[in-house]
């Protein structure tokens, strides 16, 4: 097993996302934006850029439409990030964002992705293998193309296992069963997608934790749920935590999962304890969503919300 803190991420569904401000946004009318803002992004590259603020050596894959991948490539290139891609024709989709700063709501428009065939697939799964080989860590994070199977994922978690590093993921849906199917070491879950999970709604506390520590014990070491605005639950083998994130004034939710992944990545690479990790993760999570764009420009913002963070241990 691979004894240093290298990082894969991999991103099969990545986005050029463009984030505008539209105050009082209407449908079906004609708005001015305020600002925009434009970011090579996925949740494998999001909580890639993120560790690289640690420090922390990172390589990405998955796939990357080749005619439009120089906005990713610079990104990589600026930000000293391995890149891994597989290169699928076509071009990586674009994502809007509309932020209304008045109402404090977010509007997407995602545009279809690229279509993967099963060599593509196969190529993949080869570089994840042997970039597993030489990883502490494998996050797999975001969407899948219509053409990628959700068994993929759970196959993916099983390769890197077998390559002795631990994996990750934060995805949705059929892909997210896939993925617990093959026991993670980490996974993240929102409440609704927990709620989906399990088939029936989760709305209270010892329902959430009780499922966690069903995870737990069929073999994922780490589950982390978050709550939105009310914060986010976390249990491992031993310990079972509630964090309250501090007040921010909020701006946008996009990337703010991504920075709860990527600080519970990091603090694990770093060898931290999970009352670290988890007052890390969530400053990171609520520093991104006081700003536009889903990568932090620097993690000071975060380190100075630390304090406020608020980690309880769960009594039920």
């Amino acid at each position: 097993m691979a004894t240093n803190n290298h990082i894969v991420t991999v991103t099969m569904n990545p986005a050029i996302d463009l984030a505008c401000s539209v105050p009082d946004f209407t449908a079906g009318k004609v708005n001015r934006v305020a600002s925009h803002q434009v970011d090579a992004a996925g949740k494998g590259i999001n909580i890639a850029v993120l560790l690289r603020k640690f420090g922390l050596p990172v390589t990405v894959t998955g796939f990357l439409g080749s005619d439009n991948a120089s906005i990713f490539e610079k990104k990589f290139k600026d930000e000293g990030i391995t890149d891994a891609f597989v290169r699928v024709p076509g071009e990586t989709r674009i994502g809007i964002k509309v932020l209304d700063p008045h109402t404090e709501s977010t509007t997407d428009i995602n545009f279809p992705g690229l279509s993967p065939d099963e060599v593509h697939v196969r190529e993949l799964t080869e570089r994840v293998a042997k970039l597993a080989a030489q990883a502490f860590m494998v996050v797999i994070g975001g969407s899948l193309p219509a053409t990628v199977s959700p068994d993929v994922v759970g196959e993916l978690v099983r390769v890197i296992k077998a390559q002795g590093a631990k994996a990750v993921i934060d995805t949705s849906g059929p892909a997210l069963f896939s993925g617990i199917e093959a026991a993670p070491w980490l996974v993240k879950p929102n409440d609704d997608e927990l709620s989906e999970l399990v088939g029936r709604p989760m709305n209270k506390l010892d329902d959430i934790v009780g499922q966690m520590r069903t995870m737990n014990r069929a073999g994922i070491a780490n589950v982390a749920v978050s709550l939105g605005a009310r914060g986010a639950v976390f249990v491992d083998g031993e310990e079972e935590l509630f964090a309250k994130p501090p007040k921010i004034e909020p701006v946008s939710t996009v990337g703010a999962g991504d920075a709860m992944i990527g600080g519970l990545v990091a603090g694990a690479a770093l060898g931290l304890g999970l009352k670290e990790r988890v007052r890390l993760a969530t400053s990171l999570s609520a520093a991104t969503v006081a700003q536009v764009g889903p990568s932090l420009k620097s993690i000071d913002a975060a380190r100075e919300l630390e304090e406020q963070v608020v980690v309880e241990t769960i009594s039920l």
